[in-house]
């Protein structure tokens, strides 16, 4: 097992996805090859990141975190995996059996390639669940990222001519969607695979399954094309910096892939910690601040700057208000705004749900106790959250109001710059 190929070839499909494709399709390989030598592995990561997700970190609620009991976690994450393998292999039997049907050729090892890649991105992009709050929005993104590589993947793997893979995508997307719903009732995980399908295949417009599909660029699958193809010429630019050995270059050209990665158009600087900590005011809902701090990381290329203040009184009411400015993450959080499902529940004593509201994706959080959460993203880069003790959740409205949001917004572009 050779465990630097298996992570070239992911690395080598999520970035450079229309030259690999090809060259993983002429490679010899048999089923047992692709499972012992990359779908195990890669399949894993997901499975591993929930286990860590739900039994390790929690998953916080109402200012009350839960955590599944280990021995329940473990059990949970074995059968996840195991259906996963399971599942990839039902996928390939019928993009198998479809073939024909779109004017390609029968390959049971080619099939499941097509699997096997096309679904890295999605795993990889797993991991994110730990993340709070957006780990989601890019768990998401990398499984549509997934659909535009089952596009680009199909006339090398399948032999469909390249005007029918629109219909053979549409057509096993809608197959996956109903898989992996199945998957998550036996698991009996919230996954909500098929709103968040449907809505980035909202940009999509089909006619038969002839047809080819006429994408929108506006639309999340329009924009997650976009970042593929922007993440690939970024690509050979870093490739190009590495091999003329020039320090400064290498830097800028990983700068410029990890921005192309997020989905941005050129490079973003994020904003510095003063700028992001004078939008935190003095008072809140009446309450003095107590404490405020700020913190810009930068790491890889990737660059965010957040600050967070805290409010309170002698009676011991607490209330935090954090702003964060997320920096080369701005492209990412565009296609999630543009592909965000609308999504609620409620439990005996609070709720919880996510919306647009006024073209803002919105997160709140509710306990009959007098403890939420509101959160807003703004001008699709910056994140404005209030949390803690509160009459109602209209205060924790007023809190987040209190920002300058549309000074905040009028820097959406602030250290963008496009190539």
């Amino acid at each position: 097992m050779d465990f630097g190929k298996t992570i070239a070839r992911a690395k080598a499909m999520l970035a450079t996805p229309r030259t690999e494709w090809p060259v993983a399709a002429a490679e010899p390989a048999s089923i047992g090859s692709l499972y012992v030598g990359y779908i195990v592995w890669i399949a894993a990561l997901p499975a591993i990141a929930g286990f860590i997700k739900s039994s390790l970190i929690g998953t916080g609620f109402l200012g009350v975190v839960v955590r599944v009991p280990v021995a329940a976690g473990i059990g949970g994450m074995v059968l996840k995996y195991v259906l996963s393998l399971v599942v990839a292999y039902v996928m390939a039997l019928i993009i198998n059996a479809l073939a024909g049907t779109f004017n390609g050729q029968k390959d049971m090892v080619q099939a499941l390639k097509t699997v096997a890649y096309s679904w890295t991105a999605a795993w990889i992009a797993g991991i994110a669940v730990i993340i709070p709050w957006i780990g989601w929005l890019i768990a998401i993104a990398g499984a549509i990222y997934g659909i535009y590589l089952l596009y680009l993947g199909l006339p090398f793997t399948m032999k469909c001519p390249p005007e029918k893979s629109g219909g053979y995508t549409a057509l096993t997307v809608i197959i996956a969607i109903v898989l992996s719903w199945i998957v998550g009732l036996i698991v009996a995980g919230v996954i909500g695979t098929a709103a968040y399908t449907g809505a980035a295949m909202s940009g999509a417009h089909l006619g038969s399954t002839d047809d080819n599909v006429t994408v929108d660029p506006e639309s999340a699958l329009g924009r997650l094309a976009a970042m593929g193809a922007r993440a690939e010429q970024a690509s050979k630019e870093l490739e190009a910096a590495q091999k003329s050995g020039d320090g400064a270059a290498q830097q800028a050209a990983m700068g410029k892939m990890m921005g192309a990665a997020m989905g941005n158009d050129g490079t973003v600087q994020a904003l510095s910690t003063e700028q992001v900590k004078a939008f935190l005011p003095d008072t809140l809902l009446g309450l003095k601040r107590t404490r405020s701090s700020a913190q810009r990381n930068n790491a890889m290329g990737m660059q965010i700057t957040e600050a967070h203040a805290e409010y309170g009184d002698d009676s011991g009411r607490s209330v935090t208000l954090e702003v964060a400015d997320m920096g080369t993450a701005k492209g990412l959080m565009a296609v999630a705004g543009a592909m965000a499902p609308q999504q609620e529940r409620t439990t005996d004593h609070g709720y919880e749900k996510t919306y647009t509201a006024d073209g803002r994706l919105t997160h709140e959080e509710w306990d009959e106790s007098g403890n939420g959460e509101y959160s807003v993203v703004v001008g699709q880069r910056f994140t404005v959250k209030a949390h803690g003790d509160a009459v109602s959740i209209d205060e924790l409205k007023q809190a987040v109001a209190s920002v300058d949001l549309d000074s905040l917004e009028a820097l959406r572009d602030e250290g963008v710059t496009r190539r």
